[in-house]
């Protein structure tokens, strides 16, 4: 038995038990109970002190490793390279993250109620963070080692997102807690909304709401059903398990739970809940839609933006302004397009893509079913008169194929279902049936080579049968048969004002072939490098109506008439030809006379002014017949010179690059021509811009006769297709190289340049000219893209004089001579001489009098191997 140390301490003692003990003998006082309370209160609070402590302590050892909350008023969301045209319409983008930032105004209501019911309902009410869910967080962490439900708000998912790292740890837990509190305190919850919907992965690289919109429905954010955005907000738990294209039965549940708590929070009406739990899926894989397809531009664009912006080219939010032109780049599509498609079909039937493919499926297991995305989901089966399900056959493996078969612009591929008589009809890839016309059917005749095409078909079976994979394409209210083409093109167009790219294509199809043609492909350019040996021939003394023999070129070198004889492409010769009429007729023999009589390096030097690399030309008389290799790209630089009056201008393609906050990090400065200018200006302002005065390289009076005669070609020449644009401001040529192996056509009006070309990657004859392949494509892209455009020509400058002439001798016509022609000459270059008939035949003429004005240089006679 404990004894008592005091007299004080057994009363206290005795008091105490006494105090157990009530008046009837039971074992508990209202004292005691009194006492209990008392030590209760004392452990509570310190048990709260405790906590407060250790929360303190937490707080300080964290501290200093969390990230700056502020910094959430300034972030930097990684989003693409984008690129768009002068006209600000977008081309491409590039980036692992496809996102597009929206502001707390432009979120559906919808959205927001979905997303508070899916994963925040009190989102507007607590101060960033859930007890309930946190306690239930930290209990799972305790007993697993991991937290296997969120517990974490809207508010702490946006500190996770953007400040801390995606581990699961207690630490990370602790950081989210703060930095929500210290955010709740700093921003509003319409910021807080704002930053989580545009932060949010929403799966297939769709970052943000605004990208998740036109990933899974192609539609901007605004046009999205109540259903559609269910589905969005049902993503951000699990992107990839609730994903509509890949799990779309899980995509349904789960938005059609979110939809029920929606219902259920009193966020919606019934009828609006029923409407949206019935709605199907729709959600499919949406790839990038531009406003205008320019693909190697925008490659053209992303290879030269990485050499000036370096390693975040692809997350700081470049916005880059191309100089295309929309409308310009719109009809060059088409034109290009249009023109191959032509040309194929022009030369017969090469046969199917793939043949005897199964209708059906091996299995019709539904599990198989389901992982090809077979199943029904929502959409109502179509019912015949009776009401009962219209049974149609089994094109599942059709439509599988289909779905893995590339669609290459209007080109849509498709399994033909019947091909008996003159009916064709075809399955789509969605399974429905399209009837092709007989008519749009007999062009494919079967293709032997390129100079011969089988005869005339007497039934689609003569080429077709049920399975075989083909394209079609749009005609009309209708379609038709189609291939795709195995001939190439490219195409140019610049403004000759200051070289800036309009359009620019680099071939038939860039997910097909995505080597870039018109910018580093370089063929033989044929006669259109002919404007640039007759230009220096007009700068070193010649007219338009010089006099020059077309006949065999006589060389000193006997030998060599054994292996090279060169002629014009009807075989035929001419005699003595006026430089003009050679011109627009595209006289080869004409043409190398004129080169031996410049002189081959002064015709170089000329070239090399235009911006032609002199070392990538070759220097022999084959210069005149146009064997250099360059790019459509530099044949449209070329012809912007003769265009604009003989200014040096240098294409470009990028007007300015500018950061997501919009400030300008480059701004191009080009060469710009001014007409008005004094000699010695070097700058020149347009419409508020400053551009450097594009220098004159050309006499303004050679380059007008030069456009005139180039305009001849239109009306008279190669290029009369053009004649059906109806106006008189064009002028080109067009342009045939050796065995018809490229086919070429560039011309212009003062606004505009454009170049074309068509042939095959590995050379070999098309068996078409230039007038036939190219110039069509030429003829399309001016006709739309100058509609409604009045007529821009060059005035004529000072120091020109037209003066009447004989067609036959180039010099003054006799008066009343009925036969003359208006001819227009320097003033120095007018012929004095009036007509003498002549006392020898034409044909009776030596190399000595073929009229040409300018002794031959010394390395212009050597013997040259031409082709």
């Amino acid at each position: 038995m404990d004894e008592c140390r005091s007299p004080s301490q057994c009363s206290l003692i005795d008091d105490s038990k006494r105090s157990l003990i009530d008046d009837k003998g039971n074992g508990f006082s209202m004292g005691a109970i009194k006492g209990f309370f008392k030590w209760f209160i004392y452990l509570l609070v310190g048990g709260v002190a405790f906590g407060v402590a250790v929360s303190y302590s937490v707080v300080l050892y964290l501290g200093p490793q969390l990230p700056d909350i502020e910094q959430l008023r300034n972030i930097q969301l990684q989003t693409p390279l984008r690129i768009y045209t002068r006209d600000e319409k977008l081309v491409a983008e590039f980036g692992e993250k496809r996102r597009t930032a929206v502001s707390y105004e432009q979120i559906p209501p919808y959205f927001i109620q979905a997303i508070l019911a899916a994963e925040d309902t009190n989102f507007y009410n607590h101060s960033g963070i859930d007890i309930k869910g946190l306690a239930r967080a930290f209990v799972q962490l305790a007993q697993s080692g991991s937290i296997q439900s969120g517990g974490s708000t809207i508010t702490m998912q946006v500190a996770r997102n953007y400040l801390l790292t995606l581990d699961q740890t207690f630490t990370r837990k602790f950081k989210e807690i703060i930095l929500s509190l210290q955010m709740e305190k700093i921003l509003n919850k319409e910021e807080i909304m704002e930053l989580y919907v545009n932060k949010i992965y929403l799966g297939n690289r769709a970052y943000g709401i605004d990208a998740a919109a036109e990933v899974y429905y192609g539609k901007e954010l605004k046009e999205l059903s109540l259903a559609q955005l269910a589905m969005i907000a049902g993503l951000p738990k699990a992107p990839s398990r609730y994903n509509p294209i890949i799990n779309p039965r899980r995509a349904l549940l789960r938005r059609n739970w979110i939809v029920h708590r929606m219902f259920s929070l009193g966020m919606i009406d019934e009828q609006t809940y029923q409407i949206a739990v019935r709605e199907p899926i729709t959600a499919r894989y949406h790839g990038l839609k531009p406003e205008v397809d320019s693909p190697y531009v925008a490659e053209m664009v992303r290879a030269e933006v990485a050499d000036k912006l370096g390693e975040d080219l692809y997350t700081a939010g470049y916005r880059v302004y191309t100089t295309l032109d929309s409308k310009a780049q719109l009809a060059a599509n088409d034109a290009l397009v249009k023109g191959l498609l032509a040309y194929d079909k022009r030369h017969g039937w090469r046969g199917s893509v793939q043949r005897d493919i199964p209708a059906m499926l091996e299995s019709d297991d539904p599990e198989n079913l389901s992982l090809e995305g077979e199943l029904d989901l929502g959409i109502d089966a179509e019912l015949d008169e009776t009401g009962a399900p219209i049974i149609s056959e089994d094109t599942s493996n059709w439509q599988k194929v289909l779905r893995s078969t590339p669609t290459y612009g209007d080109l849509k591929p498709v399994v033909v279902s019947t091909a008996e008589e003159r009916f064709l009809q075809v399955v789509t890839e969605d399974g429905s049936y399209i009837e092709v016309s007989w008519d749009n059917v007999t062009w494919a005749k079967p293709y032997h080579n390129i100079y011969w095409k089988g005869p005339s078909l007497k039934a689609t079976s003569d080429i077709l049968k049920r399975g075989d994979l083909v394209y079609i394409e749009p005609l009309g209210d209708g379609w038709q048969l189609s291939q795709v083409p195995n001939i190439q093109g490219a195409f140019v167009s610049l403004s000759p004002e200051d070289g800036r790219v309009l359009a620019l294509i680099g071939g038939f199809n860039f997910y097909q072939n995505k080597f870039n043609r018109a910018y580093q492909g370089a063929r033989q350019a044929g006669s259109i490098f002919k404007p640039l040996v007759y230009t220096a021939a007009l700068e070193s003394g010649f007219t338009a109506a010089s006099i020059i023999n077309d006949a065999p070129v006589v060389f000193n070198d006997k030998g060599l008439e054994s292996t090279w004889r060169p002629s014009n492409s009807s075989g035929k010769f001419y005699g003595p030809t006026r430089l003009r009429h050679a011109l627009y007729k595209s006289r080869n023999l004409v043409s190398i006379r004129i080169l031996r009589s410049i002189g081959i390096s002064n015709a170089i030097r000329f070239a090399e002014k235009f911006g032609l690399d002199a070392n990538k030309l070759p220097r022999d008389l084959s210069l005149a017949l146009g064997s250099a290799a360059l790019s459509p790209y530099q044949m449209a630089m070329v012809y912007a010179v003769i265009a604009n009056g003989g200014h040096k201008v240098s294409p470009y393609f990028i007007d300015r690059i500018e950061n997501s906050d919009g400030e300008v990090l480059f701004q191009a400065e080009p060469l710009r021509v001014c007409r008005d200018c004094n000699a010695t200006d070097e700058r020149v302002q347009v419409e508020g811009r400053t551009y450097r005065v594009a220098p004159r390289i050309a006499d303004e009076r050679s380059i007008y006769i030069m456009q005139t005669m180039l305009k001849d070609v239109i009306k008279q020449g190669t290029g009369r297709k053009a004649k059906s644009l109806g106006r008189s401001d064009i002028a080109g040529k067009t342009g045939t190289t050796n065995e018809q192996k490229d086919a070429w056509f560039s011309g212009f009006n003062q606004d505009v340049v454009a170049a074309t070309w068509v042939g095959f990657d590995q050379p070999r004859t098309i068996g078409e000219y230039g007038s036939k392949a190219a110039l069509p494509i030429w003829v399309d892209f001016m006709d739309e893209f100058l509609a409604g455009k009045p007529e821009s020509s060059m005035p004529q400058p000072p120091g020109l004089v037209t003066v009447r002439i004989d067609p036959e001798t180039g010099k003054r016509a006799r008066p009343g001579q009925t036969d003359a022609l208006f001819e227009v000459f320097r003033v120095e270059n007018v012929p004095q001489e009036e007509f003498v008939a002549p006392t020898a035949s034409p044909s009776d003429q030596s190399e000595s009098d073929s009229g040409l004005p300018v002794s031959p240089s010394d390395d212009a006679i050597a013997p040259e191997a031409l082709f």
